[in-house]
């Protein structure tokens, strides 16, 4: 008895010895603050490192780095010491012995250390953490899985067994920080239905949370361009978060926001203004290249004239130490920003020389189209890059790559096509999608053209492929059973080779009609949209299933079927219902919209004839046009161009067809800008029917050509005829015809011939149509001119429209012809 208590005293001696000795090392790590303390310390101690001594180490080691600024990180020192040598090998003996947590944050600390995929130790932790994958607590589940992210196992079968235990515990996740970091990492080997189920999840946790930090909010859209989804809801909550967390964001998270926001095709002009702001205010804080770019980048095409000039003179001051992807940045700043400033381009060009042949394939494509767009004039750098891409092509097996070279080829100017261009395309030709061989077609034509002008012998080999191409297109149309897959190939697809296969894919569409549903009707409708088709069995099938499903279709994508209503003027089968039920949907929702958004909503609406009184009174509304001018600041040229037309064309609609809203008409100055910016020349076909018009009336002093009309419609001629249809004569008698076609850009122009009627008169507009006012497959009148006929009888005008089929026809060939045709309509016997 007496002897075995003895050997339990020794026994409790010794480990309590161990263990205050252990508790002292353990506590001696913690302390350190620096990496050479803790390779002392593990020197000095190999022998009595434990499994937790050997982990808290390694995690130490990234701790201490972790503090350090990015460019002060001496990682490279740190895994090429010795102790460093020791600890790998003492962990990777000891890795059965480690406990969960501990295993996941080595490897963790390991991978942040920028140890290799493949050295041991990280492939034995990777492996007993496989083990025990279902006892791993979500923290730490959440940890691994991104460590297999950063490892870029990304279909890797144990991201798959990640993903199944998230699917199994996704109702008991209810931290979005777990959440956030386990979608991002299971985002390449999920269904569309477990997608579907984090969306709703990760929604769920953003909207209970009062306080989310933004880097949750950016694991969220990081998610969502992985899976390539535009998903409104996330979007607006997680824009919502990185606006009040503003204060927080530095130059890298305003451009990984806006990077992403641009991949996903996401609007926030109310993001764009606070980043401009905040960027504006930092310009000087950036002097390296790689922050600079970044400012370059982002600030550029939101920057006034004054910031324009100080980023351009900074970009050509550090141009020499641009790494090869910020030149490609830079390029692609410029032309966002339509800028050629020769001097920042020639010495972009000139350092490009030395990056070229580092390029990949696609960036070289991408190049290709900068410096084309910026009118690069160093004919040797183009003439190297012609090069470079023949290269490429010679050697790529990827259609997709094929497709891109070929499509970057056709930019460069005076490029011959070659016998091995055609035979390379010809052998990948039944890989190609409908968007690749969209892209061959048109450099084809383009090809064609040029060789026929110069007399070249490949004009038969492109003609050739050309017909093979559009078989082969017409073909897979015709084999398509999937309208999903199809719309994706079709998203990109336009120009004049559409004209090719509309109708084999307007058949496809409708073969395929009860594959529509609530999740497909958009892009149906922006595809209908582009071919300007009038398919009444397709829109008729968009109309009932939006109206059926209104509540799980997002406003936005609501816009954009209404826009394709009203642009083509169609009216689905109950008409009436159909609009209301989405006007309900929009205006319920008013505050998912952005405010220039709200502008081009209101129009469209307008065009269809409806002017929601919640709608129209927000808009014109001062404090509402006042964010509007601060937000179109940041908007694209274009974009911003088209609000301000839009916006026009809503004050005039509502001010003719609404008076009891008592809007007032705002645009005269614009529209006095925009028309003093036009062109005043007159084209041969007005001349001609100008002439005719004087036989017909007696002079020509009886028709006026060119008019505008108040709220600035324009109109092709003017006439007015008494109550016995007599013409009645214009002031200006003696006016040219140069003279009357420049009439419309004076101040004055309401005064001149828009005197009072004579009892009984009337006056007549006379507008010639062109296919644009048509839809294609039909002789129907579109959204647009539409609208312009009912608001110009509003003005009191009789309309004479004359569309471009029947003026053009076989009936009216001769002068005599278009002259009686023309006298029938003016007064009124056709």
């Amino acid at each position: 008895m007496l002897r075995l208590r003895q050997v339990y005293l020794f026994t409790l001696r010794h480990y309590q010895a161990r263990t205050l000795s252990s508790d002292l090392l353990l506590s001696q790590i913690n302390s350190c603050t620096h990496e050479d303390e803790v390779f002392s310390l593990v020197g000095r101690n190999k022998a009595r490192l434990s499994e937790k001594h050997v982990g808290i180490a390694l995690n130490m080691l990234w701790q201490l780095q972790k503090k350090r600024p990015l460019p002060l990180r001496t990682s490279d020192y740190v895994r090429n010491h010795s102790q460093f040598l020791t600890l790998c090998i003492l962990a990777e003996n000891k890795v059965e012995h480690m406990e969960n947590e501990a295993i996941v944050d080595t490897l963790y600390s390991l991978l942040r250390l920028s140890v290799e995929d493949h050295d041991s130790l990280t492939e034995a932790l990777v492996t007993e953490a496989r083990k025990r994958l279902e006892r791993l607590s979500l923290p730490a589940l959440s940890k691994f899985a991104l460590c297999l992210y950063k490892q870029h196992r990304h279909f890797s079968p144990i991201t798959g067994e990640v993903a199944h235990i998230v699917d199994v515990k996704l109702d008991s996740i209810q931290d979005i920080r777990i959440l956030s970091v386990l979608m991002i990492s299971v985002s390449d080997v999920i269904s569309q239905s477990f997608r579907d189920r984090l969306l709703q999840k990760a929604g769920q946790l953003l909207e209970e949370k009062n306080e989310v930090h933004f880097n949750y909010a950016k694991r969220t859209l990081q998610f969502l361009q992985n899976v390539k989804l535009r998903y409104h809801p996330l979007l607006e909550k997680c824009n919502k978060i990185f606006l009040k967390s503003a204060s927080h964001l530095d130059i890298h998270s305003i451009n990984f926001i806006l990077g992403l926001y641009e991949q996903l095709g996401f609007d926030s002009a109310e993001f764009c203004l606070v980043a401009k702001q905040l960027l504006s205010e930092t310009i000087d804080d950036y002097d390296d290249p790689e922050t600079f770019t970044k400012l370059f980048y982002n600030l550029g095409p939101m920057a006034g004239s004054k910031v324009r000039v100080r980023l351009l003179t900074t970009a050509e001051y550090m141009a020499e130490k641009f790494s090869s992807y910020q030149v490609l940045l830079i390029l692609k700043a410029m032309q966002k920003m339509k800028c050629r400033n020769s001097h920042l381009l020639k010495k972009m060009a000139s350092v490009l020389h030395k990056h070229l042949d580092s390029y990949h394939v696609l960036h070289l494509v991408k190049l290709t189209q900068y410096l084309v767009a910026l009118r690069c004039q160093n004919l040797e750098l183009m003439a190297k890059l012609k090069r470079l891409l023949f290269g490429c092509l010679k050697s790529s097996v990827i259609p997709a790559d094929i497709a891109a070279i070929i499509r970057a080829l056709a930019m460069l100017p005076s490029f011959r096509v070659e016998e091995v261009t055609i035979n390379k395309v010809a052998a990948v030709l039944p890989q190609f999608s409908l968007h690749h061989l969209n892209c061959i077609a048109t450099a084809l034509v383009k090809w064609n053209h040029y060789d026929q002008l110069h007399w070249q012998n490949s004009s038969k080999l492109c003609v050739k492929l050309l017909q093979k191409l559009n078989d082969c297109a017409l073909q897979r149309l015709q084999k398509a059973n999937n309208l999903n897959l199809l719309l994706e190939e079709l998203t990109h697809v336009n120009g004049e080779w559409l004209e090719v296969i509309n109708e084999e894919t307007m058949a496809t569409c409708q073969r395929l009609i009860d594959q529509i549903t609530w999740a497909n009707v958009l892009p149906l409708s922006c595809f209908l949209l582009k071919t300007n088709y009038r398919c009444p069995s397709l829109l008729d099938r968009i109309a009932s299933v939006t109206a059926e499903n209104i509540d799980k279709i997002h406003p936005s994508e609501i816009y954009f079927i209404l826009f394709l209503f009203s642009a083509l003027n169609y009216d689905p089968p109950a008409n009436e219902e159909f609009f209301e039920s989405c006007i309900q949907h929009l205006t319920s929702n008013l505050s998912s919209f952005e405010t220039h958004h709200l502008v081009l909503l209101g129009h469209v609406l307008a065009v269809a004839g409806y002017f929601p009184p919640v709608l129209i009174t927000k808009i014109f509304n001062v404090s509402f046009l006042s964010q509007l001018d601060a937000q179109l600041e940041v908007l694209p040229t274009a974009l911003k161009k088209k609000v301000h037309m839009q916006l026009m064309k809503l004050n005039r609609a509502v001010c003719l067809e609404c008076p009891e809203f008592h809007i007032p008409w705002f645009h005269e100055r614009y529209c006095q800008h925009v028309y003093h910016s036009r062109s005043s020349r007159i084209n041969p076909l007005r001349q001609h029917v100008h002439r005719m018009l004087a036989e017909i009336l007696g002079g020509s002093h009886y028709a006026r050509i060119s008019v505008l009309t108040p709220y600035y419609y324009e109109i092709d001629f003017e006439c007015i005829l008494d109550e016995n249809k007599k013409p009645l004569s214009y002031m200006a008698q003696t006016m040219s015809l140069d003279d009357m076609g420049r009439m419309h850009l004076r101040h004055d122009f309401k005064d001149e011939g828009r005197k009072a009627l004579p009892p009984g008169a009337q006056r007549i507009a006379l507008d010639f149509l062109d296919s644009k006012a048509f839809s294609k497959d039909s002789h129907h009148l579109k959204g647009e001119p539409a609208v312009k006929k009912r608001h110009l009888e509003m003005l009191g005008y009789r309309v004479v429209q004359i569309p471009h089929f029947e003026w053009n026809s076989m009936g009216l060939s001769t002068k005599g012809e278009q002259v009686e045709y023309l006298r029938k309509h003016l007064y009124g016997t056709q």
